[in-house]
């Protein structure tokens, strides 16, 4: 086991007392307790991580953050492997197996690393310009090769064996970033009372005061840091998270974050989840998320090696690791010069210190001497040597000499980017400060203000002073009293001057925009020239920030070389569009529990054990498994046992398990009008004890449902829906009651699942209530006709509804009993019918017989017909409003010619219609301007021994007795079916009244 060469002896805030082992590509290293997977691999001098995306360059650690494009890894094995994971966000665990991606067949030797010797080919658009013909081409051959190629990381191709979940918090005040500014802001807040979530991406929090060498109030920041910590663990109202991402800002003060509760250890503890995903409601936040350091573009930028100088403090003041042994800084700003400083203060050699400046300032001259640098004022690094491993640079100074120096670590810094993404989640545009070089926030959503160096302030000084204040603004705006405003700490002195340096102009080599996706500068001029000048179009042709990283770190260098380009500023460039998430996140965060069979939990009936003790065949109906049949002994075929159940149904009794229709009670003095303005027929004069088939309209004027509803009370009524449609048929009126008319007074609940309801169809229907039914209600025809609904008794005193409607065409009831007692009704209506010979049913049967009788369903209510086109049409009051009215009568949804609904019969009743066929005319070819409609539902009739069909054709009504083809080429059919009339069974209604 490799030791850890470059773990310093001392410093650093990792647990020395705990060791761990991990393995990187095979090969097992060690490392400490507050490592992330990348200051372990610097710790042991592993400086190759990757390979990049399309020339397949070595490639090292840049950063020490989410901004991290180089060093993806995957982690685990089997089916917990993780792709394109940050090696540098990585919390370190005993036992973590980590893998280099994106090369073959090894890192150190990657064949693939030829397609460097053809780059000149292979430049921004190359793909759209080379991959054009033969077209076949494309899809089997030159596709396969690109992603092979230049694909990252492998999925783990086997089910996710860990969980997620789904949270909701709620908070006067959220502070994102646990940096300076927002411990202040926490703290600030805190101690007013509010109730404070505080969310911060890293393990530990502290923001850069954990990379940094800085003093608070005379003393280390350490001690301050703590000391916060822990007052804000003691105030009841505050909530710290940690290791918690907050991606994205929504409308109405709605914030989206990831918790990553077991990304930490080898598998999430019993009953934990592996990643939590939060919507957090906030009146105030603020955002104090930091800033992102910048890199420079110079040949050679992307040699393992160079390092983004505030990561190189990072991994030293942090982590106790010197990422080299023997450093060059090259820096456009103050802030590089602490890097130098806290490098050789650990031990390290700083070999040269090139400042992009050429102002020599004696402070900086005095600085260099003292750490034994070499100063190169005005100076830049043109190039790098080495290739898996920085071997030196070369170094060109003001005068224009070079000079070669060897190093192994190249720190550079180029000033620092607000890290403003949320503020601009809500189309809001940043703005340009020509002071700080930078862009930073613009005009702000709602409720949210912006702390630190997160709006370009970037002092520590700065940092604290806008906690403090933003803290008790976001406690005021809450509608809380702000405690007493506490002394902002003073800090030690620090300067921030800079003048950055987009590119380094005349050297030879590639130099790297965007490192993950190989994007060169000369891409970017490439881009100007052939007109993809506007940012998103720069973005899509060349993919500048469309990696994994977002282009944080490459973006502001690819608009500063095409407002170079183009002879325009940077603002005047313009920016690409900030969209959430602003790290990726996993889709199991997103999904939660919804996925497999709890995406859409299987609900089952009341009298589901009863029907898979008789052997029923389930079949999913919308979120609900339903008994599709009752096979028999014997019984060779599905299709046998359906026409037995029919046959039994139309000869005797016959019981269906129907609860999982929707069911949604309508209370309220102005409940009557509700229902007459959703659906299109009168419901005031409905008497009560009685029900009504009604039809509603979507907006536009097409059929969104249907069902009856009964009138149980002069203010309450009960309407049932389609199974598929009951949620969207609640949210429709949800939405009519609390939008469009408010001031109705009327309630309404779904009740689908407190009540079973079963059909009773067939002419010994009656007869087989009584047997159920109480004594005390008569359910004789006299006294309970055709569309009665009303309370009754059932088993000695149980409560139930009993409504007389019939979707089989038959004398038929549905009785209702609380879900509780939905199983003993199915077995007491089964005895009570045992001397009829009473059958149960699916719903095969059930579809069997509503298409005999003409019923529409599903098939037709598919969203795309009206009620004229279902013949429906004269229940369309025209003495009232109602939604979908005005939009129904458009000319294309009126006009003649309109498919409309019919029957279908082979002309050959041996042949078997199928649904989908659409209808030709006979001798017409099968193109598309002689269709004339589709077949939308078919069955096979016992009553009258051969297949039978429902479908919209053209001018259907009027073409009763006409032939037309029902063509199918999916499954090779041509028949000729003859128009008919949709009812084939008991068309005079005889049946359904006895």
């Amino acid at each position: 086991m490799s030791g850890q060469s470059f773990r310093l002896a001392s410093g650093g805030l990792v647990d020395r007392n705990r060791s761990l082992t991990f393995s990187f590509d095979g090969k097992p290293y060690q490392g400490h307790a507050g490592d992330t997977l990348a200051s372990a691999l610097l710790a042991n001098g592993v400086r190759l991580v990757g390979r990049s995306f399309k020339y397949h360059r070595p490639r090292g650690i840049l950063s020490a953050g989410p901004e991290e494009p180089n060093a993806l890894v995957e982690l685990r094995s089997g089916a917990r492997r993780e792709p394109n994971t940050r090696a540098t966000i990585t919390e370190l665990f005993d036992g973590l197996d980590a893998a280099s991606q994106n090369r073959w067949p090894s890192l150190a030797f990657d064949l693939l690393s030829l397609n460097g010797l053809v780059s000149p080919a292979l430049v921004a658009g190359f793909y759209y310009k080379t991959f054009m013909w033969p077209a076949a081409f494309w899809e089997k051959l030159y596709e396969p090769l690109i992603r092979r190629a230049a694909g990252l990381g492998r999925a783990a191709g086997a089910e996710d064996p860990d969980h997620y979940e789904k949270a909701f918090a709620f908070c006067d005040v959220l502070v994102i970033g646990g940096g300076a500014a927002g411990l202040s802001a926490a703290l600030a807040a805190g101690r007013s009372g509010a109730r404070v979530i505080l969310c911060d991406e890293d393990f530990r929090l502290g923001g850069r005061l954990l990379a940094e060498k800085r003093e608070i109030d005379g003393r280390p920041a350490a001690e301050w840091l703590a000391a916060t910590l822990a007052e804000l663990e003691s105030l009841p109202e505050v909530r710290i998270m940690p290791r918690t991402t907050v991606f994205g800002l929504y409308d109405h003060g709605i914030y989206g974050a990831v918790e990553r509760v077991g990304d930490h250890l080898p598998e999430p503890a019993a009953h934990q989840p592996r990643q939590r995903g939060w919507r957090i409601y906030a009146r105030h936040a603020i955002l104090a998320a930091g800033a992102l350091e910048r890199p420079i573009t110079f040949p050679g930028n992307d040699v393992p090696g160079v390092m983004l100088a505030g990561a190189a403090r990072a991994y030293v003041n942090r982590y106790g690791v010197l990422p080299g042994r023997e450093t060059v800084l090259f820096t456009a700003g103050d802030d590089g010069w602490a890097t130098a400083r806290d490098i050789a203060a650990a031990g390290g050699k700083v070999a040269a210190i090139v400042d992009a400046r050429a102002d020599a300032d004696p402070a900086r001259k005095a600085l260099a001497d003292k750490l034994g640098a070499r100063l190169f004022a005005g100076g830049v690094v043109e190039g790098t040597r080495g290739g898996r491993q920085l071997g030196g640079v070369t170094i060109r100074d003001a005068s224009g000499a070079t000079t070669a120096l060897a190093c192994d670590l190249l720190a550079v810094s180029n000033g620092w980017n607000p890290t403003l993404h949320l503020t601009s989640h809500q189309n809001g545009k940043p703005a340009w400060d020509e002071g700080l070089q930078c862009f930073v926030p613009g005009a702000l959503p709602a409720g949210l203000s912006v702390a630190g160096s997160a709006v370009g302030r970037f002092t520590l000084a700065q940092a604290l002073e806008d906690g403090a204040r933003l803290g008790r603004e976001a406690v005021a705006g809450a509608g809380l009293t702000p405690a007493a405003a506490e002394p902002v700490p003073a800090t030690d002195p620090e300067t921030i001057a800079l003048k950055p340096v987009w590119r380094v102009m005349g050297a030879k080599g590639k130099a790297f925009v965007d490192y993950q996706n190989d994007v060169t500068d000369k891409d970017v001029e490439l881009a100007a020239r052939e007109g993809f000048r506007p940012v998103e179009h720069l973005k899509r042709y060349t993919t500048l920030g469309m990696a994994t990283d977002q282009g944080k770190t490459s973006n502001l260098a690819g608009l500063a070389i095409m407002a170079e380009q183009t002879g325009r500023t940077i603002p005047q460039t313009g920016t690409t569009t900030f969209r959430p998430p602003y790290t990726p996140v996993a889709i199991g965060a997103l999904a939660g529990h919804h996925r497999g069979k709890d995406f859409k939990p299987v609900r089952l009936a009341p009298t589901h054990e009863w029907s898979k003790g008789q052997g029923a065949v389930f079949v999913e109906a919308g979120q609900w498994l339903r008994a599709q049949y009752y096979p028999k002994p014997g019984e060779s075929d599905w299709l046998v046992t359906v026409n037995r159940e029919v046959k039994a149904v139309r000869a005797s009794v016959g019981i269906c398990d129907v609860s999982t229709l929707g069911k949604i009670d309508i209370q309220g003095a102005d409940a009557a009008e509700f229902l007459e303005r959703v659906y299109i027929n009168g419901w005031k004069a409905l008497p009560v004890g009685k029900a009504r088939y009604g039809l509603m309209l979507r907006e536009d004027g097409f059929v969104m449902d249907d069902g009856t509803t009964s009138r149980l009370g002069e203010h309450h009524f009960l309407m049932t829906t389609t199974t598929a449609n009951a949620g969207k048929v609640m949210q429709h009126l949800e939405f009519c009651h609390q939008v469009l008319w408010p001031e109705l007074d009327v309630r309404m609940v779904s009740v689908s699942e407190q009540w079973a309801q079963v059909a009773v169809a067939g002419p010994q229907a009656r007869e087989t209530l009584r047997g159920v039914v109480d004594p005390a209600h008569d359910i004789s025809h006299e006294a309970f006709p055709y569309l009665t609904a009303r309370a009754v008794t059932v088993g000695g005193g149980i409560p139930a509804r009993l409504f007389r409607i019939s979707f089989s065409g038959e004398l038929a009831y549905e009785l209702a009993v609380p879900a509780d007692y939905g199983d003993a009704m199915m077995r007491a209506l089964m005895r009570a019918g045992e001397p009829f010979g009473i059958t149960p049913y699916g719903t095969e049967a059930l579809g069997v017989m509503r298409i005999e009788k003409g019923h529409v369903a599903g098939n037709e209510l598919n969203g795309q017909t009206t009620a004229r086109d279902l013949g429906l049409g004269k229940m369309m009051s025209t003495k009232k409003d109602f939604v979908g009215r005005l939009m129904a009568g458009r000319q294309a949804l009126v006009e003649r010619g309109r498919p409309s609904f019919v029957g279908f019969k082979p002309v050959d009743p041996a042949q078997r219609l199928r649904a989908g066929a659409h209808f030709i005319g006979i001798g017409k070819a099968a193109v598309m301007e002689n269709d004339e409609g589709y077949m939308t539902s078919v069955a096979h009739s016992p009553h009258l021994n051969h297949w039978i069909g429902l479908g919209l054709i053209r001018n259907g009504a009027s073409r009763i007795g006409e032939r037309v083809r029902a063509y199918d080429p999916v499954r090779n059919g041509d028949i000729v079916v003859e128009i008919c009339s949709p009812v084939f069974v008991d068309p005079e209604g005889n049946h359904l009244h006895g």
